[in-house]
Formats: C-alpha cells, sequence, structure tokens
C-alpha cells in the first residue's frame, strides 16, 4: 500500500498534480481560498483519494481509462460535459464519467472522496450474474438507481476507504482484491449498466456434471490463498461461469464462492489451530485468507466450529 499527500495553496502546483495522478487537465474559478489537500491511498489496483478544495473550481478532463465514483461529502460538484448540468451534493455517489470519455464540470469548496479501479473489474463481477451482457461491461448511467443503491453504494466505498485501506500494517493484497471485488458488483447492483438490460444469454447446461464440480474444486482448493473468483473457476473447468454453478448447485448442493469461503475458513481454522498466540493474531490470520470484516469472520467461523477463532488460537494444538 502506497499513501501520498498533497497540501499547496498554489494553483499551478495543484494543477499539475491533478494532470500527474488523473488525467490532463485545465482548472480555473474563483479562488478567494486557494487551499487543496489530497491524501491518495493505493493498493492492488485500487486507488481511493481524499480532496478538500477550499475554493469554486471548473475543469475540463481528458479520458481516465478507469471506473471512477465520486462521493461528496460537503459542498457541491456539477457535470457539465456535453452541455449537462448535473448538480451532487452530501450524501451522493455517481459516476463521474465513462472510462473512455472526457469530462468538464465544477466544484464549489468541495470535501469529496474519489474511487477508481480497472473497468476490467467489472467484467469478473458481472460473471457472477444471470444476465451479463456479453462483451465488456459498460456502465450506462452516473446516478444510482435509487436512493437505497446510493447508500449501499456510498457504504461500500466508506468502508473499503476506513476499514480494508488502514495501516499500519499494510492490508493483505488478497483482502484488498477481494473488497475491490465485492465493491465491482455493487457497482453493477447500484449503478444503469449493460447487465441490466435483457441480451441473450446462452447457457450450457449440459457441462453441469461432476467432472466440472471435480476440476472447479480441484482449483480452489489449490488456489484459495488467491484472489480468484467465480469467472477464474470457470476458466480453470473450462465451461461458463452458469455452468459451474449449476455443477455445485445439482452436485454439492451448494455455490462455487460458497465452497470457496468454506475452504478458506478450513486453512483459516488450521492456522488458528496451529499458531503461536504471542506471535500471531486473529486479525492478521482472518486476513490472510481474505476475511476483510473481523466480525462476520468470527460469526462465519462459530457457526461452522462451535468456538471463537480467540478460543481456538488460544487453546492450538
Amino acid at each position: 500500500m502506497k499513501t501520498e499527500r498533497f497540501d499547496s495553496r498554489s494553483l499551478e502546483a495543484t494543477e499539475e498534480f491533478l494532470s500527474r495522478a488523473y488525467t490532463p487537465m485545465r482548472i480555473g474559478g474563483q479562488t478567494n481560498d486557494t487551499q487543496t489537500r489530497i491524501v491518495r491511498t493505493t493498493a492492488e489496483g485500487l486507488i481511493v483519494d481524499r480532496l478538500a478544495f477550499g475554493y469554486t473550481m471548473s475543469y475540463t478532463a481528458n479520458p481516465l481509462g478507469l471506473v471512477c465514483l465520486i462521493t461528496v461529502h460537503s459542498g457541491s460538484m456539477v457535470d457539465t460535459t456535453e452541455g449537462r448540468y448535473d448538480v451532487y451534493g452530501p450524501g451522493e455517489t455517481f459516476l463521474i464519467a465513462p472510462p473512455d470519455r472526457p469530462y468538464t464540470g465544477a466544484l464549489h469548496s468541495a470535501r469529496y472522496t474519489i474511487t477508481m479501479f480497472d473497468p476490467a473489474v467489472l467484467d469478473k463481477a458481472a460473471a457472477v450474474g444471470a444476465h451479463a451482457a456479453p462483451g465488456p461491461v459498460r456502465l450506462t448511467g452516473q446516478r444510482a438507481l435509487d436512493s437505497g443503491a446510493n447508500r449501499r453504494l456510498g457504504g461500500t466505498i466508506a468502508f473499503l476507504r476506513d476499514q480494508v485501506l488502514t495501516g499500519p500494517p499494510a492490508p493483505d493484497p488478497l483482502v484488498v482484491a477481494t473488497a475491490t471485488h465485492h465493491l465491482a458488483a455493487v457497482v453493477l447492483a447500484a449503478l444503469p449498466s449493460t447487465t441490466q438490460q435483457d441480451e441473450c444469454h446462452r447457457i450450457d447446461s449440459s457441462d453441469a456434471h461432476t467432472d466440472t464440480l471435480r476440476r472447479a474444486r480441484t482449483f480452489i482448493e489449490e488456489n484459495a490463498h488467491r484472489a480468484i473468483g467465480l469467472s477464474d473457476i470457470a476458466a480453470a473447468a473450462f465451461v461458463t461461469p452458469r455452468a459451474v454453478q449449476y455443477a455445485f448447485s445439482r452436485h454439492a448442493d451448494t455455490s462455487p464462492l460458497a465452497y470457496l469461503r468454506q475452504v478458506r475458513l478450513t486453512r483459516a481454522h488450521h492456522d488458528l489451530k496451529t499458531a503461536d498466540p504471542s506471535t500471531s493474531s486473529v486479525t492478521q490470520i482472518a486476513a490472510r485468507w481474505g476475511f476483510a470484516h473481523i466480525g462476520r469472520f468470527a460469526a462465519a467461523y462459530r457457526q461452522l466450529y462451535g468456538a471463537t477463532p480467540g478460543t481456538t488460537l488460544r487453546t492450538r494444538s
């Protein structure tokens, strides 16, 4: 994980930093207070920035090439791309622009969070859905579908920013990758996209046989320590994501991701039993196996093993 800080009253330095950190852009506007503060955190392809501008600023920017979500905390932001005048205020989370499109706008004494990641993560998250559109996923709107979707999206970003990307120590790469995949899934559920359109989706249920289940299980068990998802499991089993879901449902009465979670819980259980409690912690072991939320990990662990993770660690073999 890397953290970078920028604090300046120079508009020239601010424009240079923004152009380097995001995309070439020009800024202008009323500048009674030229104070700018930015804290950037990057980890495993995920970028989360906290920004505060003490003035009104307009901007013209080139395409980012990334999914860029903005959560406004105070002040306001205005999207003026292609003649629009869409105002976003405190509590709103929105897509600033499609990754391949330039954009223009303005902010007014705004404090906000920017969250960015590779659009390819959306494709992996979409593979879990039953109606994934052929080809790369495209976000077709910038506002959340409704107020509930907006709250879920903003809450997911806040958890990722305040809980996952905290340190020291640096967060485990598997935790960051898992949290980023979860964020992408929430984005697809919260914002309009091609995955929500009625398009043809072929599923070959004949591939959902026991050989598929065997190949998928083997891949999961050999790669549970890595940031894998449904699309990776399906590729390893040489079938579509829906086919591998059918195979687990028909022959194992579970889902691929539930089985992955069970394997990771089993590995965490082994580590808790054998670790030295003076040098290891439940949080460290949970993170090692991709569990970012310690409370949820503890609840799932207790349901499976009838004891808390801390009890297992303290009574190691």
